[in-house]
């Protein structure tokens, strides 16, 4: 089957999954940890991606981004993939690619999931046992969105900034939304739809990417069409 081509919607939020192949290590020390968020932030400033949340795992990124350009998206995927693989290999002796196949991405319906899925962002080294709470997970946005940390690399969403009319109750607003779980059905969604391209929106929503876009935005009803 032929792969759909990307989403390339300016200032449409993305939520976008890179994986290590076979789901091998991308990261063992703190360096590369930085070195990869020194090269996501360049990537950021030089193809104009506004990077709204992330996390660094250790096999695999999630970046909660919006496109400036149509193309900022996989020029800066480009480039970060580029530069890291160099710096992975000359530091570990690797050959060849690092890369599961091409990064996942979908687009999301800022107004009903951004909050959502940056949360799904940064609550996912809780999920895979990593640490406790967020905000012991060095390499992750939630210093910054939820604890007032500054990291100049971020921008901040219109729906995030709505949390309050200053960066303190926006914290404040934004932390403790995270007392409450997201719901497992929730966390499945944001998954496959993200490495299925599948929109995160509702059918209003698919249908204006569609247009926008000029590809399909939601899977294929199953079975076959009943006959008249």
């Amino acid at each position: 089957m032929a792969r759909l081509p990307r989403y390339a919607i300016k200032n449409q939020p993305q939520h976008i999954i890179q994986q290590g192949r076979d789901r091998q290590k991308i990261f063992f020390e703190d360096q590369d940890y930085q070195y990869f968020h020194d090269c996501l932030d360049a990537a950021a400033y030089n193809y104009k991606l506004k990077v709204h949340a992330f996390v660094l795992m250790p096999d695999h990124v999630h970046i909660l981004a919006s496109p400036q350009n149509l193309d900022s998206v996989s020029r800066a995927i480009q480039s970060i993939g580029r530069n890291y693989v160099q710096y992975y290999n000359e530091s570990y002796n690797g050959n060849g690619t690092l890369w599961e196949g091409r990064y996942r991405a979908t687009v999301i319906d800022s107004r009903e999931y951004l909050l959502s899925c940056s949360r799904y962002i940064e609550s996912n080294p809780v999920r895979n046992g990593l640490v406790k709470k967020p905000g012991d997970y060095r390499w992750s946005s939630y210093a910054h969105n939820a604890l007032g940390q500054t990291d100049e690399m971020l921008s901040m969403h219109k729906q995030y900034l709505d949390l309050g009319s200053d960066d303190k109750q926006r914290a404040m607003t934004y932390r403790a939304l995270f007392r409450q779980k997201l719901s497992a059905p929730l966390v499945d969604q944001i998954t496959e739809s993200t490495l299925k391209g599948w929109v995160l929106g509702d059918n209003k929503f698919a249908r204006k990417i569609e247009k926008l876009s000029g590809r399909r935005a939601t899977r294929l009803p199953k079975g076959r069409p009943k006959g008249s």
